[in-house]
C-alpha cells in the first residue's frame, strides 16, 4: 500500500497521538518493524510559537540524497497557527507532495461529550477535507475503561512483566485515563519487579503512590456542596488523623495551589492533558488572592502542630474551617 501523502491527527493524548504516528511510519519503512521507523528522519515543530524559516524548509524543500524525513507539526490548533493564513499556508503546501518528505499534522484538541472537538478554522482546511476523503486523517479518543485495560497490558508485555488477569485488572484500576501517566507509573512497577513477576510489594507500592485528589476536594469546595458532604467523600479511605496524614495532606494541598498559581498565571504546567482545561477553569475561579490564602491555611497548620499548639486533628480542623469559610466568600 502506498504512502499517504500527508497525515492528520486529532485528540487530546500526546502520547497516544505519537504513538500512531511512530506506528505509520514503521508499516512504511523497509522491513515494516517497529524498530525501522527511525528509516525515518524526524523533524517537530511546536505551533505553540512562531514558526520559523526551518519548519518550512523542511516541509517543502529537498534535497537529491536526502533521508526520507516526517515533519511534524505539534499543536496544530493554536492561534498562533491561525494568525496570517498560517493554516491555509500549510494546507497549500500539503498540497504539492513529495516522495522524500511525509507531513503529520497533530491537533492536540479536548475530548467532550463523546467526540473530539474540532476548532471550526480547522475544519474548514482544504488538507482536511482531502485527508478524509483519502483515509489520512484519523481521530484518536482517550483511554477509556476498556482501552485502558489494553494499554496497561501492551506495556506490561513491553516491559516483559507477566501479569495474570487478577493482577491486570488491579493495575488497570490503579491507573488515570492518560497514556504518559501509565508509561510512568508502569516503569515504577517494572522496576520494582526484578524477576517480571507482579509483587504483593509492588501493588502495595502503586496503591501508596495514587494521590489524594485534592483537585476534586477543591472543586467540591468551589461548587459551592455541602461542605460536610464534600470533607466526608474526600476523607473516606484517603487520610488519617495523625501527623503523617495531616502532613501528606499539606503537601498535596500545596502543590495543588502550585499548579493552579502556574496555570492562573499562563505558564507551561506539565499536566495531564484531560486535566487542563478543568484545573484552568478552577484557577480563574478561584484568582490569585484565595490561593495565596490556601498557602497561609497550609503553613499555619504546619507550624501549629511542630511547635506543639495543635495536635494533628485540631490543625486539621482548623485548616478545613478556614477553607470552607474561604470558599464560601
Amino acid at each position: 500500500m502506498p504512502r499517504p501523502g500527508f497525515n492528520i491527527c486529532l485528540g487530546p493524548d500526546s502520547v497516544l497521538l505519537k504513538e500512531h504516528i511512530e506506528a505509520l511510519l514503521a508499516a512504511h519503512s523497509p522491513g515494516a518493524a517497529p524498530e525501522s521507523a527511525s528509516f525515518w528522519e524526524k523533524h517537530v515543530f511546536w505551533a505553540d510559537e512562531p514558526l520559523e524559516d526551518r519548519f518550512w524548509e523542511k516541509l517543502t524543500q529537498q534535497g537529491l540524497f536526502d533521508q526520507p524525513r516526517a515533519v511534524i507539526l505539534r499543536q496544530a490548533q493554536h492561534k498562533l497557527l491561525e494568525q496570517n493564513g498560517g493554516l491555509q499556508k500549510i494546507s497549500a503546501a500539503l498540497g504539492r507532495g513529495s516522495e522524500q518528505i511525509w507531513p503529520f499534522l497533530c491537533f492536540e484538541v479536548p475530548y467532550e461529550k463523546g467526540k473530539i472537538k474540532i476548532p471550526p478554522a480547522v475544519q474548514k482546511l482544504q488538507c482536511v477535507s482531502f485527508a478524509k476523503k483519502h483515509g489520512w486523517y484519523r481521530e484518536i479518543p482517550p483511554l477509556d475503561s476498556r482501552s485502558l485495560k489494553k494499554f496497561v497490558s501492551k506495556e506490561a508485555a513491553a516491559l516483559g512483566l507477566r501479569l495474570a488477569d487478577a493482577d491486570l485488572e488491579t493495575l488497570s484500576s490503579c491507573m488515570p485515563p492518560d497514556a504518559g501517566a501509565i508509561k510512568l507509573e508502569m516503569a515504577k512497577v517494572a522496576l520494582a519487579c526484578p524477576d517480571r513477576r507482579l509483587t504483593e510489594e509492588a501493588l502495595s507500592m502503586l496503591e501508596a503512590a495514587r494521590e489524594m485528589d485534592i483537585f476534586a476536594f477543591l472543586q467540591g469546595l468551589q461548587s459551592g456542596k455541602n461542605p460536610g458532604a464534600v470533607w466526608g467523600k474526600f476523607m473516606q479511605d484517603q487520610v488519617s488523623y495523625d501527623d503523617a496524614g495531616l502532613f501528606a495532606f499539606l503537601g498535596m494541598l500545596q502543590r495543588e495551589a502550585r499548579i493552579l498559581w502556574g496555570l492562573l498565571a499562563g505558564e507551561q504546567v506539565a499536566l495531564p492533558s484531560f486535566l487542563v482545561q478543568s484545573k484552568t477553569a478552577l484557577a480563574r475561579s478561584l484568582g490569585f488572592g484565595k490561593l495565596a490564602r490556601v498557602w497561609d491555611f497550609a503553613l499555619a497548620a504546619d507550624k501549629g502542630v511542630k511547635t506543639g499548639e495543635h495536635s494533628p486533628k485540631q490543625a486539621f480542623e482548623i485548616l478545613i474551617a478556614n477553607l470552607f469559610q474561604l470558599f464560601r466568600k
